[in-house]
C-alpha cells in the first residue's frame, strides 16, 4: 500500500514546479504589500515662518523631491509606498489661510510609486528630509516650506509700532513714572529715586517652549505644554508692549517647532536685552510641584533634576525634528568658558534672583534657588537668558492651574515685576550696532 502513494519522479517535479508558480502568483504580492511602508499620518503646521508637512510611516521609505516653475510647484516621489486613505486625504488637510500652501495632493505616479505634488502660492526654498523613529513618533518625512525672503525678527519688532523705535518723555522711567530731572545723567542712562531712566529701547525675546511636532510635557488631562507657555508668552508680551520704551518679540507666535539654535539667533539678530524661555515642568512622581528659574551653567547642573531637565528640553529638536544637513550651529558651538558668556551668566543669575522672588509670591517654589544647568536655548553668549519653569504640568492640581486664565495673568504679572526689578538695578547700556547674523 505505501508503494501505491509514491510519486513518479516526473510527477514529483511537475508538481514541485506547479507549486512553485502558485507562490509566485500569491504569496509575494501579499508579502510585497505587508513589507511596504505605509503613510500613517500627516500634519500640516502652517506659519509666517514657514509650512512643515510631516508624513509618519511605519517603516523606512526612499523618496526623491525637485521643484518646478510657472507655476511653482514641489513634487515629492515615495518609492514602495502603497496610496491609502491618508494620502487620499491630503487635499483636505491644507488651509486657505496657509501662507505657502495653495494645494497639496497625492496619487500613484507609476507602479511602486507615489508622487506628492504641492502647488505654492509663492517662491520658496524647500527642505524634504527624513527622521528616525522618535518619543511617539515613527519614522518621519518632512517638508519644510520655507519663504524665499525669510521672515525678520526685526520686523516682527518694529511693524506696526512707530512709537518702539521713540525714546522715553524726560523724566519717564521703566516703570512709567514720573522721576526728578537727573542732574548728571550718563549716556543713555540715568538713575533717579532708585529707578532707571532709559532712553532707548528696550527688546526682550519672550520664547514659548516647544511647539508643533513637539508638544512638550503632556498633563495628565490632555494638557500641552506647547499650548500654555504660548498663552503665557502671549499676555506676558502684552504687559511689556504696555511699557514705556519696551518691546517683546516671541519666538513663536503659533503652533510650530523651532529650533533650538534659530531661537538663540532670533534674539541675537534683534540685539535682545533679555531672552526668557518659558515652559511647564514634568515629573514622573505627579505630586512635584511649584515654580522653577533655570540659568545657564559653564561647569555643570546644580542638581540632578536639573541636569536631566537640561536633556529632555535639549532633545526638543530631535521630538521637533531639524534638518541636520542645513543646520548652522553658529553661536552654541562657542565655548561656554569664553569671558563674555561667564559675564552673562553672572547677569542671568541676578536675573533669576529677581524672577523667582515674584514666582514665589503667586506659587509654591520648587527650589528656593536659582538653578543652573547646560540648557541649549540660554547660550546666547551676550544676553542674560533665563528659563522659567511656570508650574508642574504633571501635577493635576497645577495642570488645572495652568489651563486657568486668572493664573496665566498672575504668572505674566509676576514675571513682568522680576523684568522691571532687575532692569531698575540693572539699567542697559548702549546698544551696539546690530550684526548681520547667519
Amino acid at each position: 500500500m505505501r508503494k501505491d502513494h509514491r510519486l513518479d519522479p516526473r510527477r514529483r517535479q511537475l508538481l514541485r514546479y506547479a507549486g512553485s508558480a502558485l507562490v509566485l502568483s500569491v504569496t509575494p504580492l501579499t508579502g510585497r504589500a505587508a513589507s511596504r511602508p505605509a503613510i500613517v499620518a500627516v500634519r500640516i503646521w502652517p506659519a509666517a515662518d514657514y509650512t512643515r508637512v510631516t508624513l509618519e510611516h511605519d517603516a523606512p521609505l526612499k523618496f526623491t523631491h525637485f521643484t518646478v516653475e510657472n507655476p511653482e510647484r514641489l513634487v515629492v516621489d515615495i518609492e514602495g509606498v502603497e496610496f491609502n486613505s491618508v494620502l487620499d486625504s491630503l487635499a483636505g488637510k491644507v488651509g486657505d489661510d496657509d501662507p505657502y500652501i495653495k494645494l497639496l495632493r497625492a496619487g500613484r505616479f507609476k507602479p511602486g510609486v507615489v508622487r506628492l505634488v504641492m502647488e505654492l502660492k509663492t517662491r520658496v526654498v524647500p527642505q524634504v528630509f527624513s527622521l528616525v523613529p522618535v518619543g511617539e513618533y515613527g519614522h518621519r518625512l518632512v517638508l519644510d516650506i520655507y519663504p524665499e525672503t525669510p521672515a525678520d525678527p526685526l520686523m516682527a519688532l518694529l511693524e506696526g509700532r512707530r512709537d518702539a523705535v521713540e525714546p522715553l518723555k524726560p523724566g519717564q522711567d521703566l516703570g512709567g513714572e514720573e522721576a526728578k530731572p537727573a542732574k548728571a545723567p550718563e549716556p543713555q542712562v540715568a538713575k533717579r529715586s532708585g529707578k532707571a531712566v532709559v532712553d532707548r529701547l528696550v527688546t526682550i525675546m519672550l520664547d514659548p517652549g516647544h511647539g508643533g511636532e513637539d508638544p512638550g510635557a503632556v498633563g495628565k488631562r490632555g494638557t500641552h505644554e506647547k499650548a500654555v507657555t504660548l498663552a503665557i508668552a502671549r499676555r506676558l508680551k502684552a504687559r511689556i508692549d504696555a511699557e514705556p520704551n519696551m518691546r517683546a518679540v516671541l519666538t513663536r507666535d503659533g503652533d510650530f517647532f523651532v529650533p533650538l539654535q534659530v531661537r538663540v539667533q532670533k534674539a541675537r539678530r534683534i540685539q535682545s536685552d533679555l531672552f526668557l524661555s518659558i515652559h511647564a515642568d514634568a515629573w514622573i512622581k505627579p505630586d512635584a510641584r511649584g515654580s522653577s528659574v533655570f540659568v545657564l551653567s559653564e561647569k555643570g547642573a546644580s542638581s540632578t533634576q536639573a541636569r536631566l531637565l537640561a536633556q529632555k528640553e535639549n532633545s526638543a529638536d530631535l521630538i521637533g525634528g531639524v534638518n541636520l544637513a542645513k543646520t548652522k550651529d553658529v553661536f552654541l558651538a562657542r565655548t561656554l568658558l569664553d569671558l563674555s558668556q561667564t559675564a552673562t551668566i553672572n547677569d542671568s543669575l541676578k536675573l533669576g534672583k529677581y524672577l523667582l522672588g515674584e514666582l514665589g509670591s503667586i506659587n509654591h517654589l520648587h527650589k528656593t534657588s536659582v538653578e543652573q544647568a547646560g540648557f541649549a536655548v540660554l547660550k546666547a553668549p551676550d544676553i542674560p537668558s533665563a528659563l522659567i519653569e511656570t508650574a508642574f504640568i504633571s501635577n493635576p492640581e497645577e495642570e488645572l492651574r495652568l489651563k486657568d486664565d486668572a493664573y496665566q495673568e498672575q504668572m505674566a504679572d509676576a514675571i513682568m515685576r522680576g523684568i522691571r526689578q532687575y532692569f531698575i538695578k540693572h539699567p542697559p547700556g548702549p546698544k551696539a550696532k546690530i550684526a548681520q547674523i547667519g
